[in-house]
This record gives C-alpha cells, sequence and structure tokens, in this order.
C-alpha cells in the first residue's frame, strides 16, 4: 500500500494558497497553515514548524507582495522573500522533501520584445522584484529537490488583485484611467493551483530522484497578453456589467508609482509543456472561468 504524501501549504489566506487547498485534494494529506500558525518574517518559527509537520512536499505561495510598499520595507520584504524560503529550502534538503515556491515575472526589467525563457538574464527594477530573485537563488544554493513556478499579474475572486478592484471602481466611476503600455499575462490563481496539482500529480510515489531530475524554474502563466487596460476592458465585458465604465488607455508616465515595473512581463512556457506536457489556459478564457464561479 503507498504511503500517502504529507503536503504542507503555506500562505491558505491568500488567493494561491486558498486554490492550492482545494485543488491538492487526493494528492495527499494536506496541511494548510496561515500566518498565525507560520509567521515567515521569523525564521525560527518556520524552521520549527517544518521540523514539528515534517511534510514530504512544501509548497510555498506566501509572500510579500505589496510591491510600492516594498521600496519602504526592504528589510521585512527580504525576511519573507528571500529569508523564509531559504530555510523552507534547507529544511527540505535536510528531510529530503520537495520544495514548490512561486515567484515572478518582476524579476525581469521588461525591455525583451519577446516573451522571456526560464534563463533569460534577470534584472529587477524594483526591490519587491530584487527579493524574489533573491530568494529563487537562495533556494537553488541548498541543493534541494525545487520547482520554482513564476507567475505573472495573479488574480482571483480573494483577497486584494486589479479584478477585484476594477470591479469595485465600476460601481462608482463612469470612466477609468488605466495603464496601457505595461503587457503581461493576467493568471487566475486557480490557474496556477490546477497546473500545481497537475505537476504534483505526475511525480507522486515516483521518489526524490524523479524530483531532483526536474529541479529548476517554470514559467506558469495564462497563456496569451495583454495590457492593464485590455485586462480592464476584459474584465467589465466578461462580468456583463449593465453599467460599463469607459477605460481610458494612459501611459506609465501618467501614472508614476513608487516601484517601477517593467513594460514586457511576458513568459514563455516552452519548457513547462516539454518537461510536464502541460499549456496554461488563454488568459481570456480564465477570466471568463474565474468570473463565472
Amino acid at each position: 500500500m503507498m504511503v500517502r504524501s504529507k503536503i504542507l501549504v503555506t500562505g491558505i489566506g491568500g488567493q494561491v494558497g486558498f486554490e492550492l487547498v482545494r485543488s491538492m485534494q487526493g494528492l495527499g494529506d494536506i496541511i494548510a497553515l496561515d500566518r498565525s500558525a507560520m509567521e515567515l518574517s521569523d525564521a525560527d518559527s518556520v524552521r520549527r514548524v517544518l521540523r514539528e509537520v515534517a511534510p514530504d512536499i512544501i509548497v510555498n505561495p506566501a509572500a510579500y507582495t505589496a510591491v510600492d510598499r516594498a521600496e519602504t520595507e526592504p528589510e521585512l520584504a527580504e525576511r519573507i522573500n528571500v529569508v523564509a524560503p531559504r530555510v523552507m529550502a534547507e529544511e527540505a534538503q535536510r528531510a529530503g522533501a520537495l520544495l514548490i515556491h512561486y515567484s515572478t515575472d518582476y524579476v525581469f526589467d521588461g525591455v525583451k520584445s519577446q516573451p522571456y525563457q526560464e534563463d533569460d538574464e534577470t534584472n529587477p527594477q524594483n526591490v519587491y522584484g530584487r527579493t524574489k530573485r533573491d530568494g529563487e537563488r537562495a533556494i537553488a544554493a541548498t541543493g534541494c529537490a525545487h520547482l520554482i513556478f513564476r507567475t505573472s499579474w495573479v488574480y482571483g475572486g480573494r483577497g486584494r488583485n486589479f479584478m477585484l478592484t476594477m470591479l469595485k471602481l465600476a460601481s462608482e466611476r463612469e470612466q477609468l484611467r488605466v495603464v496601457a503600455d505595461q503587457i503581461g499575462a493576467p493568471t487566475w490563481s486557480g490557474t496556477i493551483a490546477a497546473l500545481t496539482a497537475s505537476v504534483v500529480a505526475q511525480g507522486v510515489g515516483r521518489g526524490r530522484d524523479w524530483w531532483r531530475d526536474r529541479s529548476g524554474i517554470y514559467n506558469l502563466t495564462a497563456s496569451g497578453s495583454t495590457s492593464w487596460a485590455g485586462f480592464a476592458d476584459a474584465i467589465f465585458e466578461l462580468a456583463q456589467l449593465k453599467n460599463r465604465p469607459v477605460v481610458m488607455p494612459i501611459p506609465s508616465s501618467a501614472y508614476p508609482t513608487p516601484a517601477r515595473r517593467p513594460a514586457n512581463s511576458t513568459l514563455s512556457h516552452e519548457k513547462l509543456a516539454r518537461v510536464f506536457g502541460l499549456q496554461p489556459p488563454a488568459w481570456r478564457d480564465a477570466l471568463r472561468l474565474c468570473l463565472a464561479v
């Protein structure tokens, strides 16, 4: 009889963590933790919990994601996005566990005209992107079996995200000014969770060497791309709002933010397809599903 894997999922109060718990049911025994159970800014707390639970798979969607606030809280962002993942990786290496971690398109500077490959040079333009890049490097340096999924423009039906903000503003305004010169792939948290579960399902029962052979970074976003203005338009269209605001496209220079964003952050899925045989859904199709939930 095969022993069921013990799967620890962090950050279940967040968009991706919530969806992961739902998508990974049946793949093992799920231990779902929120911030009260594991404080990511406290390395000792992270290490203690991991040793108490002794999971076979650690899935870590939890992160410091306040992109603009990170510019004034770099130390906190580093503790959560670099130190905590490093501790998880050290514990995974010690126990022979698999670590699944999530990173971001913001590790790139956005000057490339084509979708970014996993091995393209990183050049983050803000504190958040730098800490996520450094977290990737810290994990790899431990030598643990790991999968790092870079995603982008994450949204869903809970938490704080662009889709929910647009739907709220739609009830308050007739016109919205939205940035149109940043291009990326809006990615539903449900898509991230479903693809993660598909990958885990492939490796269940295959042992640590199977994961080690596939360790590394993978781009995991919806297919296709759009601008923030295009995303807003699609949200209003697919939500079938009675009173649909007019979206006025503006340049980034008209909406300055503390943290600089990449102009192009689309990511290639060639590696995900080659190694795991997975093709993410088109971003509009995923958005339609999210709005129907």
